[in-house]
């Protein structure tokens, strides 16, 4: 057993508060990561606030990075000094994860978001002894350190830039993947992204490696829509005084868009994403709102082929998936250091504030401890 400082949420709106916590010995499939970074995710506050029913009091933290300390027997990924980057955990054995497609394992929901400890039952990790909520996304990385599954892990060079590439193993993966693994848009169409946080801001990137006819951001935040044309979009829309239907209009002289991606998670903005599709086009949410969020349509409206796909993590296969993305940031292609701002471990509340307002895409912590 290891003590390590860890953020502890005690339950639905209560904050991070930094404690001493113990975690358990290794499994033989299980690795123990001394955390360098962590990035902060919507995901992560919206089980904060209660809208997703972790395993709480526990320990959240879905984009960990850091460097291997100790593997458990079985273990034949990664070796201790390894620098690795921390993603979602899976079965490895379902239909969905032997097809390529983890991201919709059989367990996705229980072992990534709900029970907040081992299959079977026991903790990873405990506070003066009591169990509490651990094993997010198979990793709970607001620590020191952090026990992970190995499927959780992908090793990346020992040069690479842990404080940069953590958001990798979510944020960045559900962006970039979308683009590339579900819409796969052809030369010459067009692509809007709704919502220029992390995830959309990683979706233009990717779009802009493309031979797109247009890629268009929206939002309400002016620094954010600047930024969003730095990082390659060619059109962008502040809702808050540009009328958007009139603005893709321009862009697809008046076809409609062929792609949408909606990263809000707003009913009303989901409808907009769809309502602004043409002929054919197709719509990707990848915005997580509360259960029991609903969206009405037109049906008339969807059916000149109009299609609505949901998307989780991109579709991504971490281990495919990340070290592409890393050449693509040690290339120059993929500049996170534009999105990215750091935060030490007691400044977690600082930096979801400074997120929910738009002031820092994406919150970065280096552990401090």
């Amino acid at each position: 057993m290891i003590k390590t400082k860890a953020a502890v949420v005690e339950g639905p709106g209560a904050p991070f508060t930094v404690e001493e916590v113990e975690l358990a010995d290794l499994r033989p499939d299980e690795v123990l990561v001394r955390i360098v970074a962590a990035g902060l995710c919507h995901t992560d506050l919206g089980v904060q606030a209660g809208g997703i029913p972790f395993a709480l009091p526990g320990v959240l933290g879905h984009e960990g990075a850091g460097v291997v300390v100790e593997t458990g027997a079985a273990v034949t990924r990664v070796a201790p000094g390894d620098q690795v980057l921390l993603s979602f955990t899976s079965c490895g054995t379902c239909r969905s994860c032997r097809g390529g497609h983890p991201a919709y394992c059989d367990t996705w929901v229980p072992q990534n978001l709900i029970i907040g400890r081992r299959s079977d039952g026991e903790p990873t990790i405990t506070r003066a002894g009591e169990p509490i909520g651990g094993r997010f996304f198979g990793q709970s990385s607001f620590a020191g350190h952090a026990i992970a599954d190995e499927r959780s892990l992908v090793k990346v060079p020992a040069d690479a830039p842990l404080d940069v590439l953590a958001p990798l193993g979510c944020g960045v993966q559900t962006g970039f993947g979308t683009v590339w693994n579900v819409l796969a848009p052809e030369p010459g169409s067009t692509l809007a992204v709704f919502g220029a946080g992390a995830v959309g801001l990683a979706a233009v990137m990717a779009a802009a490696g493309l031979p797109l006819g247009a890629v268009v951001a929206v939002d309400r935040v002016t620094e954010r829509l600047e930024l969003a044309r730095e990082l390659g979009a060619t059109h962008t829309i502040d809702t808050r005084a540009e009328d958007a239907a009139a603005v893709i209009a321009e862009a697809t002289q008046g076809r409609g868009l062929d792609y949408a991606i909606d990263t809000t998670a707003v009913p009303a903005v989901v409808r907009t994403a769809v309502d602004a599709l043409g002929v054919r086009g197709t719509c990707a949410i990848v915005g997580a709102p509360p259960a029991g969020t609903e969206v009405s349509f037109e049906v008339q409206s969807l059916l000149p082929g109009k299609r609505i796909v949901g998307v989780t993590l991109g579709d991504g296969e971490p281990e495919t998936l990340i070290p592409q993305l890393v050449e693509l940031h040690r290339a120059g292609r993929l500049p996170l250091e534009k999105l990215v701002r750091h935060y030490s471990l007691s400044e977690l509340d600082a930096a979801a504030k400074d997120m929910h307002s738009g002031q820092t895409v994406k919150p970065v912590i280096r552990m401090d401890v």
